[in-house]
């Protein structure tokens, strides 16, 4: 069947079971012990809603931006756009 884990575990190191469960190994996930939930790998031949990327070349990255201690995140944005 596969690897049983709680919630906590899963949110501890979601990334990488989440990585694991999309290379084929199934992960069945409980609450208070009793299992709710499996991840495994997605079948897109039966999902319609998987749907390829449009873009497969990396993303164009600006230069670094200087962060400010102390400045609320929106306030920033609006002075660095113009």
């Amino acid at each position: 069947m596969g690897e049983q884990m709680g919630v906590r575990e899963l949110r501890a190191d979601l990334a990488a079971i989440v990585r694991r469960a999309g290379a084929g190994q199934a992960v069945l996930v409980s609450v208070a012990g009793r299992p709710m939930a499996r991840l495994g790998p997605l079948d897109e031949a039966l999902d319609p809603s998987v749907v390829p990327p449009r873009r497969l070349d990396p993303p164009r990255l600006g230069p670094p931006v200087a962060v400010w201690s102390g400045v609320r995140l929106d306030r920033a944005l609006k002075e660095l756009r113009g």
